[in-house]
């Protein structure tokens, strides 16, 4: 099945749309809180259609995300108790909360810099710092240097492997897709 081949072809096209770095903007701000798909999906489709761009793209992405772990931030400083707590358990995720907190306890703010960098779910690690009341500066410090290396990574890669490399991409596409679905179903079967 081409299924991932169509997607990305689908992708590449709408990343040439004139409004493309404002979802980008607003789909990243939304992963740092709750939505469950990272911006790098996005970014590198944007950088691969205009990579003379790809250090503005990079910059809108991590702005938008750092805002957004601010927004969770504040969440779990305020909301923890009422709006949040119910909506980890409800969701399936109180097991991996309790492992975030207990990274907090033994790596302190460390934590936020390897979760921005890291494909670990950041929205988790900003709610919890504000929940444990972590200080807010060291707290953004960390997000935006990790959040920041990731998308500057990503998409100075991206612009540097060019033409050559979206021609692999699209060549491996369904390959790694399917290979992605895989070890998906095999994580959630292994941690279920």
């Amino acid at each position: 099945m081409k299924i991932f081949s169509a997607l990305y072809v689908w992708t590449l096209k709408w990343a040439k749309h004139k409004f493309a770095p404002a979802i980008l903007a607003i789909i990243t701000f939304a992963e740092s809180v709750f939505f469950p798909i990272p911006p790098d999906v996005l970014l590198a489709p944007m950088v691969l259609a205009k990579p003379k761009r790809a250090w503005h793209l990079a910059t809108i992405t991590t702005v938008s995300s750092i805002v957004g772990g601010v927004v969770g931030y504040f969440l779990g400083y305020w909301m923890f108790e009422p709006w949040i707590q119910p909506l980890i358990t409800e969701f399936g995720y109180q097991e991996k909360f309790d492992i975030a907190m207990d990274w907090f306890a033994t790596w302190g703010v460390w934590v936020v810099f390897i979760a921005g960098f890291s494909p670990i779910p950041y929205k988790l690690f900003t709610v919890s710092a504000g929940f444990l009341h972590m200080a807010f500066l060291p707290f953004l410090l960390a997000s935006a240097i990790g959040r920041g290396m990731r998308f500057f990574l990503v998409a100075g890669l991206i612009k540097w492997g060019g033409p050559a490399m979206e021609r692999k991409l699209r060549q491996w596409v369904d390959v790694l897709g399917w290979g992605l679905v895989a070890v998906i179903i095999f994580a959630y079967l292994a941690l279920r």
